[in-house]
């Protein structure tokens, strides 16, 4: 089992977006956790066309850890992303909070539901955590702690390197205290190939992950394209366009699910005991 967080330094850089794309085309079971702290999730007003009705979600199982029934509430508070997908690539969704106003009532909440969400693990499924952005009021903090893999999803602008250096700097600190560098970095929603053209000697264009990773000082784990027309299918519930399945953006969701579990699985071998030549 994976836990997979995705979080933000400021802005938009499509985090909801993103873990949405990844949890419809990872390879196996897999529930996506909306514990965004603003309260602003776009799947039931989006992808679900407002058409489903929303559980109470995070605050539902709030209340049920008050009354020691945590483990029993969490499978009646998630949701059928894709009724279409087989079983073995089951998508799932836990619906967060409705208002921002209702994030400090989570914390108590985060690290007993860590553990429940890890226990998922028995049962094949994997983790996607929507963290949304980082440090605000009731922000998942022992999620990020206790992850597989956390990724700071930010665009490759200059102005959204600016926002991101001084979280991206807080996060190494968090991690190498515990050891754990190698579960951080960084996913890009790479803008090149649909930046517009801009005068010769123009400094905004988009920068490379190689430049990303130098200015961060954390691994690019994996890149998708900024593709609107794509991404609304999720963000907004838009009509699919036409080449939708071979469309950059799911190929970059499909590379990234790929490169997120090699490093998962590189992670966990190397933490793995040994028998040292014992029997």
């Amino acid at each position: 089992m994976a836990l997979i967080v995705l979080a933000s330094a400021s802005g938009a850089p499509g985090v909801s977006t993103t873990a949405l794309g990844l949890t419809l085309n990872w390879h196996r079971p897999v529930l996506l956790v909306d514990a965004d702290p603003t309260g602003s999730s776009s799947v039931f007003a989006g992808f679900f066309h407002g058409t489903q009705e929303p559980t109470g979600g995070l605050i539902n199982l709030a209340l049920s850890l008050r009354e020691g029934t945590l483990a029993e509430a969490l499978p009646r508070e998630t949701l059928l992303l894709d009724p279409e997908a087989p079983a073995e690539r089951s998508a799932w969704f836990l619906p967060g909070i409705r208002a921002h106003e209702q994030a400090p009532s989570l914390l108590p909440l985060w690290e007993p539901l860590t553990e429940q969400l890890r226990a998922l693990g028995r049962n094949g499924q994997d983790v996607i955590v929507d963290a949304g952005r980082l440090g605000l009021a009731g922000w998942p903090q022992p999620l990020i702690a206790a992850s597989d893999l956390t990724l700071l999803v930010t665009r490759s602008s200059l102005p959204a390197l600016a926002g991101a250096t001084s979280w991206a700097k807080t996060l190494r600190a968090q991690f190498a205290g515990v050891g754990g560098l190698s579960r951080l970095g960084v996913l890009l929603v790479d803008e090149e190939r649909r930046w517009p053209a801009m005068p010769t000697g123009a400094r905004v264009r988009p920068y490379s992950a190689r430049h990303i990773a130098k200015a961060l000082q954390i691994p690019v784990v994996a890149s998708v394209e900024w593709e609107p027309e794509v991404a609304e299918v999720y963000s907004h519930g838009a009509r699919k366009p036409r080449k939708f399945e071979s469309s950059g953006l799911l190929r970059g969701y499909r590379a990234s699910a790929a490169a997120i579990q090699s490093i998962v699985d590189a992670n966990q071998a190397a933490l793995a005991p040994t028998n040292g030549g014992h029997a």
